[in-house]
């Protein structure tokens, strides 16, 4: 998932949103294991109480050759401070899910509340408003700021956030991926481990409710990807963080209390043991 210039603080305004599911003809899902997996409603005005739902969620493409389905018609709520993988082959629609579900992007049909907005009824900069300061993202490519230092690129959303202590936050969260020593290196003076770490403590310094991670390993060799993945999970049960994750890493996902699981656009939560 590419995110644009304004992914962490900014999609159109669609139609109104379709009418709740009858509690009679309630979806089940199905995992590729055969087990059934509990289905997780889409409740009620603002579609419930988790910090993030998607009711018969789509999302297609015209190409040459016709519409490509990229999802179809998945069903999710997620809880304050549950953790969530995303898996699946590539090309089966994770990144492209975690985008819509991150007000990102605009999906085809279907409907997103993210923390109890309906993102179809928000702009591009509401959408954005609404992330600021709430929302902490990590991706595969790390997305630093070259001409940044390390402390400065945890500083510049905790600036554009308004917080008076943003110097002293940033310093703080970067003592806690223990890179305090390099806060005046830029990215490129960065390993790719390091720039990770960076990119960590800049999505959990604004205090953030969700943090969406795409591939957070994906760039990094199996050691690193190990010490990344402690890392991650660490920080996120302190802070008692939502945490919703795309991987190919089934150790990664794992690490998660839930895991959907997607085959050509179509999802599936698997029961974990």
């Amino acid at each position: 998932m590419t995110p644009p210039d304004n992914a962490q603080f900014p999609v159109k305004s669609k139609a109104a949103s379709p009418s709740p599911p009858d509690e009679t003809t309630k979806h089940s899902t199905k995992p590729a294991n055969g087990q059934v997996a509990a289905y997780h409603p889409f409740v009620g005005e603002g579609c419930g109480e988790g910090v993030v739902a998607a009711r018969a969620l789509s999302q297609q493409v015209p190409t040459a050759d016709g519409t490509l389905t990229i999802l179809s018609e998945v069903e999710l709520v997620v809880q304050a401070g549950e953790t969530l993988a995303i898996t699946g082959a590539s090309g089966s629609g994770k990144s492209t899910l975690l985008g819509l579900l991150a007000g990102l992007d605009q999906p085809s049909a279907g409907e997103i509340v993210l923390l109890g907005q309906r993102l179809s009824e928000l702009d591009e900069d509401a959408r954005a408003r609404l992330r600021a300061g709430r929302i902490g993202f990590v991706f595969q490519s790390f997305q630093l700021l070259p001409a940044l230092t390390a402390l400065e690129n945890i500083l510049l959303p905790l600036e554009l956030a308004g917080r008076a202590d943003a110097r002293e936050r940033a310093a703080h969260w970067l003592d806690r991926v223990g890179l305090a020593a390099r806060a005046g290196h830029t990215p490129r003076q960065l390993s790719g481990g390091e720039q990770q770490r960076v990119a960590i403590a800049r999505a959990f310094a604004t205090d953030p409710e969700i943090v969406f991670a795409d591939e957070p390993t994906g760039n990094l060799d199996a050691d690193t990807g190990a010490r990344i993945i402690e890392l991650l999970f660490e920080l996120n049960a302190s802070a008692h963080t939502t945490l919703i994750l795309v991987t190919h890493d089934d150790a990664l996902a794992s690490r998660c209390q839930r895991r959907l699981h997607l085959v050509a656009g179509h999802a599936h939560e698997v029961a974990l043991a």
